[in-house]
């Protein structure tokens, strides 16, 4: 996104985000106007393109930004490809759980909006999500690889997986019953069931 410099100028560039973000995830791209966004934000419609250039512009940035973070939390997040398999994968469960739980508008536009990215500014976007399930997928098959996961189609099980484990931010509530360490233990086993293999604690209690 153009951004107005100095400290305001982010400042209100931020808002502008924030707005479109809260705005999208409530009502669709579709139906959200440059007006709208602006008044919510408390400044002239003619304003934001101070900070954007237009709407398609705005998704672009919400929706790369969200994936550049993902990655670059991932990548000081997950463990090295040396360490023992069943702790890659269940560092990548809670990572993507911890992650997605507390951004549900962000991770509700990523996917829902898809379709309404211009063809350039979609390829980008899943250039970046497919660096992230490669991420996944590399454990996957590292692990089917040492007859320690069951993967069957390698694609359709990443996909599997990732899906279910974004599913949390569709649900996910402050005030569930569910703290969110007690979510991650369950998407743990659920996600090592789906392998084949028995959960880390089950392993532990084997031993």
């Amino acid at each position: 996104m153009a951004r107005k410099t100095g400290s305001s100028g982010e400042k209100t560039a931020q808002a502008v985000r924030k707005a479109a973000i809260n705005l999208i995830a409530q009502h669709g791209y579709a139906a959200v106007s440059m007006r709208q966004i602006a008044r919510e934000v408390g400044v002239q419609a003619g304003a934001l393109y101070l900070y954007t250039p237009d709407k398609q512009t705005l998704l672009f940035d919400i929706m790369s930004v969200h994936m550049e973070e993902l990655l670059a939390a991932a990548e000081r997040a997950f463990l090295p490809g040396d360490a023992p398999l069943s702790d890659r994968l269940e560092a990548f469960v809670r990572f993507h759980i911890s992650h997605h739980i507390g951004r549900q508008a962000e991770v509700f536009i990523s996917y829902m909006e898809l379709r309404n990215l211009e063809p350039e500014n979609f390829n980008a976007v899943e250039a970046l999500r497919r660096r992230y399930e490669d991420m996944l997928g590399k454990i996957l098959s590292d692990g089917a690889r040492a007859g320690v996961f069951a993967t069957g189609d390698l694609r359709v099980s990443t996909m599997a997986m990732i899906a279910m484990l974004t599913g949390v931010s569709t649900w996910f509530s402050e005030t569930g019953r569910l703290t969110p360490a007690a979510i991650e233990d369950h998407y743990v086993e659920l996600a090592f069931r789906m392998v084949g293999a028995p959960p880390p604690a089950l392993s532990q209690a084997a031993e």
